[in-house]
């Protein structure tokens, strides 16, 4: 092994602790580690894929470890292991004797020879005897729990919603790599192009199934290409993009996005308004405004006014009915993003789900005087908990009769049901995130 690749484990020993310790979010930590050591190729792919997994599935390696680890050790300690197990049984092309000294050789740096003793015997156990079968866990939510890491609350939660096999699929779901995609800049190009264009770059990339913007990369990085600092596309999820197509946008429209950083759906808005009308975002951080008009500029659109506020007190700067739409992609527990921030399923509470509805409610509250007399109210999320959306939109509906709900307008490949107003996308359905979209029209009279 190199000393470069030594390297590669060490980071990911780092990203895991600090994920741990200080809360910090595992994709910007590993783009920050990526950039500051110049990992590139393999390497930035073994990094990512040792860091993610490893978080992704901590309660199942921490099962594994359990009858191997007779005394308490270090946390660091314990990432280091878990590491080792993670690419021990799920990374084939590692050779079980390089995990093993690789990992002697980080112990020996960072403790003393009594830790390397400890994590070798613990490793080479493992090697020998194999790992702890999960048909041990009787229990049917407990063994999924621990077999998808997934905490056993949130399995029991989701099951009582959506019953366990759809769990089951949505948990197995969660723990695969996502795949990147991009919305094309219609205002600048058409997919045909940006695909060629991609190519010309060493960049392999698919028209999506599902939408007629969308793009698949299947080799290659879609940020780093020159097509993307030109303007050409957004890296965007799929399900994210549906919640444009819900705003039945039309020329010349004055828009709203209540809570738009990083800019991803601010963008889309502008680009299938063509330049035309105008789209105004807010966010609550001012920071963060800098994000959605980097993005603006990158793509060359002239239609998008950002300002830094809180969505709940939209009365004090807007008159009432000014804008022909508006949306509001609301703060949410992000359980449906879980294979980007695996570490989310690990923090989150019940007790955060009924805050947040709290808090969307507030939001959809003073919003919702903005929207003209016919105009349309988009609300989504990027989640699947029932609590923040289907009660979210019901409870909406009930405290607001002057709305009534609005048969969602989508992609033809999208099969809905008849007059359905609100769609609740999982992991599972297309591979995009767990998403959640419900549009209300604003009545006459």
């Amino acid at each position: 092994m190199s000393k470069h690749k030594k390297n590669v484990r060490e980071a990911a020993l780092d990203i895991i602790e600090a994920v741990e310790k200080n809360q910090s979010y595992s994709n910007l930590l590993l783009n920050e580690t990526i950039k500051k050591h110049q990992f590139s190729g393999p390497d930035a792919a073994l990094l990512t894929e040792i860091s993610y997994g490893t978080i992704q599935r901590k309660m199942t390696l921490d099962y594994y470890l359990a009858p191997f680890l007779k005394k308490k050790v270090e946390h660091w300690v314990r990432l280091l292991l878990r590491i080792s197990i993670y690419q021990m049984v799920f990374l084939d092309r590692i050779p079980d004797r390089a995990v093993i000294h690789e990992s002697v050789e980080i112990a020996k740096k960072r403790g003393h020879k009594g830790i390397a003793g400890l994590v070798n015997g613990v490793l080479r156990s493992i090697q020998r005897e194999g790992v702890p079968s999960l048909e041990e866990i009787k229990d049917p939510a407990a063994r999924l729990s621990i077999e998808t890491s997934h905490p056993e609350w949130l399995i029991k939660r989701w099951i009582s919603q959506y019953g366990f096999e759809q769990t089951k699929k949505m948990c197995e779901e969660n723990l695969l790599a996502p795949v990147q995609t991009a919305r094309v800049n219609v205002t600048l190009a058409n997919r045909d192009k940006v695909i060629k264009r991609l190519e010309a770059e060493g960049i392999k990339a698919i028209p999506s199934p599902f939408l007629p913007t969308a793009i698949r990369a299947v080799e290659g990085n879609l940020a780093r290409s020159k097509a993307y600092r030109e303007g050409l596309f957004t890296i965007q999820d799929e399900s994210s993009m549906l919640v444009a197509y819900a705003l039945e946008l039309e020329t010349d429209l004055k828009v709203l996005d209540a809570c738009a950083a990083p800019g991803g759906k601010t963008t889309h808005i502008a680009e299938i308004l063509d330049n035309t009308g105008q789209v105004t975002a807010l966010d609550l951080h001012p920071h963060k405004l800098k994000l959605i008009m980097d993005q603006v500029d990158r793509l060359h659109l002239r239609n998008v006014d950002a300002k830094s506020m809180d969505s709940r007190r939209v009365g004090e700067v807007f008159k009432a009915q000014s804008f022909d739409r508006v949306l509001v992609d609301a703060p949410c527990s992000g359980l449906g993003v879980l294979r980007r921030k695996p570490d989310i399923k690990y923090s989150k509470t019940e007790e955060d789900i009924y805050a947040l509805k709290s808090v969307q409610m507030d939001i959809l509250h003073e919003t919702s005087k903005l929207v003209k007399k016919g105009g349309l109210l988009v609300f989504s999320t990027c989640t699947v908990d029932k609590e923040e959306n289907v009660e979210t939109a019901a409870s909406f509906l009930e405290q607001h009769p002057e709305f009534e709900p609005n048969v969602l307008h989508m992609p033809e490949a999208l099969t809905l049901k008849d007059n359905q107003f609100s769609l609740q996308i999982f992991p599972q359905d297309f591979g995009g995130d767990g998403f959640f979209i419900a549009s209300f029209r604003k009545k006459e009279s």
